[in-house]
């Protein structure tokens, strides 16, 4: 399998986690909020950050999909680099509030984790196609 292969699965599996995730958030947030790995979930009022995260969520698989669909294969790799901040933040968190840590490393640490590779595999393909290009060029003058 190629890298390019590799990067587009990761792409297309964590774009469609991310919008299930999301989803989930905003149409069933009382079943999915206990997985995030904090020792509560929001009551009341602060229900409403649920929604927050699922918008949030929704928003980045939409993202990733929107950048496939226009092959702009670099952009994407950037934005999963940038977007595995996402995970990291939401690692220190749960740790923060004295969470489960089994959930932030085992959940956040290892999403942000495959979310970096996807990224990196995406940016390494970009470098790989521009080299050659440029040896292609460099044998024809």
């Amino acid at each position: 399998m190629t890298v390019s292969r590799i990067a587009t699965a990761l792409s297309v599996l964590g774009a469609a986690f991310i919008l299930y995730i999301g989803l989930s958030y905003l149409i069933t947030p009382e079943t999915i909020a206990t997985g995030f790995g904090l020792p509560t979930r929001p009551e009341g009022d602060a229900v409403a950050f649920l929604n927050l995260k699922g918008v949030r969520d929704t928003v980045c698989g939409l993202l990733i999909i929107a950048l496939l669909a226009a092959r702009q294969r670099f952009a994407l790799g950037i934005t999963m680099l940038v977007l595995a901040l996402i995970p990291t933040g939401d690692m220190i968190t749960v740790l923060s509030w004295d969470g489960s840590a089994a959930a932030a490393f085992g959940i956040h640490g290892f999403t942000a984790a495959l979310v970096a590779l996807t990224g990196a595999l995406l940016m390494r393909e970009h470098r790989t196609v521009t080299a050659t290009v440029d040896q292609r060029v460099a044998v024809a003058a």
